[in-house]
């Protein structure tokens, strides 16, 4: 086994006295001695500091099982030789099993089409690769990280297939936080399906429906939103490896393509297939544009039960205060005993932010021209940035809030009592003028409707019980 090797963080680099020197199309570069990477890294690490972050978990490793799969795919048809492709297989082993992740140090936002990125793949998995043959990094007269690492690859084709599985590996995980809130939305629905309550339309009242009922609206629509979801990830199994630089597969031997697809669909695990048209899959971005979009209705769909939350808990006094809500932490820090429903509020500026990265990611969709989309790494930060807070803060939301909702019936009961609009249920048996009077004096008076109909002898006391039962 390799020793495990840690980079510090750049900021530490100016007190890293012991180098090697690198050479690439540009010239000599300083490398520090211990980093795995190399001088295309080494010049586009002064570039490209946008965030300040590492790059996904799931990019570095969708990258790296891409270019195993082409190791795979070029020994096959003997494009590589078996000592340098097995090195590479085996370097990028050790990086998927966690070793060197540390070496990926450009960011997700860098150059044009990720060409940043995939140099900073193949210059560690080179490296990496280096030493699994016994030879010191930097030594690229054996194993050259464009000749041979990226052999049958461009970034043009490599990113936008990272893309895909990357998204597809994080939303394997974000499908399941939405599976519970799922969950907890459905436990709801059967546990309040006694409570009526008064219904609203335009924030005024109407016909009474259950607490139950209205939970449940929330389960269907967040289901719904789920699928479209699942749907628009069938787009995402179609990825254009093999198409090289403009989608034509210059520079890869024949059967390629096919065997790279099938071994990245195999240690990935997804249903990943070839796209017929790889022009298409590289001048155009309507697979990631298109699951975006579903994100983003699905955080539509959240923001309404999230806002809705609010102002049913809204309290306990001068609001609706028809629900009562877990206490996650104090309120206020100047109001003793405030309840506030911050886990629905910050739900809210989580979606906020999933609509902008949308709005980001169908611009970057139209910002590409003729062969190639260019705006690629701000796409797919964008989704996953997305797809994070979801899976992050959705089983939060489930378990902390959801789950802990209770329902206020004796204010549930008061407010269909008092609410003139039941008049409404009235009206097929007294007609629409005389039920619209009765409003109105209900209003006035101060009266229910119960007691309007009763005391003007309209109906028995038994007759309304059945109606509004």
């Amino acid at each position: 086994m390799l020793p495990v090797r840690i980079y510090p963080s750049r900021s530490l680099c100016k007190y890293i006295l012991e180098y090697r020197v690198d050479k690439d199309s540009l010239g000599e570069v300083k490398i520090p001695k211990d980093a795995y990477y190399g001088a295309f890294t080494g010049r586009a690490v002064k570039q490209y500091h946008v965030t300040g972050k590492k790059s996904h978990k799931h990019l570095i490793s969708a990258f790296v099982m891409i270019k195993r799969s082409a190791a795979v795919a070029n020994i096959k048809t003997g494009a590589l030789d078996k000592r340098r492709g097995q090195a590479i297989i085996r370097a990028c082993d050790l990086i998927l099993a966690g070793r060197h992740t540390d070496q990926f140090v450009i960011e997700e936002i860098n150059s044009g089409a990720g060409t940043a990125f995939n140099m900073n793949t193949n210059e560690v998995i080179c490296n990496v690769a280096l030493e699994v043959l016994g030879k010191n990094k930097g030594q690229y007269e054996f194993l050259h990280p464009n000749d041979h690492v990226n052999m049958s690859q461009s970034s043009n084709d490599t990113f936008p297939t990272a893309m895909h599985v990357a998204i597809l590996l994080n939303l394997g995980e974000t499908l399941a936080a939405v599976d519970t809130l799922i969950k907890s939305l459905r436990k709801k629905a059967a546990e309040f399906s006694r409570f009526k309550k008064i219904g609203r339309t335009h924030l005024m009242d109407a016909l009474p429906v259950t607490l139950g009922s209205e939970f449940a609206a929330y389960s269907t629509s967040v289901t719904k939103a789920k699928n479209a979801i699942i749907l628009a990830t069938k787009e995402l199994e179609f990825v254009g490896l093999g198409g090289t630089a403009v989608g034509n597969g210059a520079n890869t031997p024949r059967g390629y393509r096919k065997i790279a697809i099938a071994e990245l669909a195999r240690v990935s695990g997804l249903g990943l297939k070839p796209e017929k048209d790889m022009q298409h899959s590289l001048q155009s971005k309507f697979a990631i544009s298109n699951v975006s979009s579903t994100i983003r209705n699905l955080a539509i769909e959240l923001n309404k039960i999230s806002n809705d939350i609010r102002l049913m808990a809204s309290g306990p006094i001068a609001g609706l205060s028809e629900i009562g809500i877990p206490a996650v932490h104090a309120g206020s820090s100047i109001m003793p005993g405030k309840v506030n429903p911050s886990l629905a509020e910050c739900l809210n500026m989580v979606c906020f932010a999933i609509i902008g990265n949308d709005a980001a990611v169908a611009n970057a969709s139209q910002g590409g021209q003729f062969e190639l989309n260019v705006m690629l790494p701000g796409m797919l930060k964008s989704v996953l940035d997305s797809t994070d807070m979801l899976k992050n803060f959705l089983p939060i939301f489930s378990a902390n809030l959801i789950d802990g909702i209770s329902a206020n019936e004796e204010r549930l009961k008061q407010n269909i009592e008092k609410s003139p609009v039941i008049v409404t249920l009235l009206s097929p048996k007294i007609g629409y003028q005389k039920s619209a009077d009765l409003f109105k004096e209900s209003l006035k008076s101060g009266k229910t409707i119960r007691q309007l109909v009763i005391s003007q002898k309209l109906m028995t006391e038994k007759e309304i019980d059945a109606l509004f039962g």
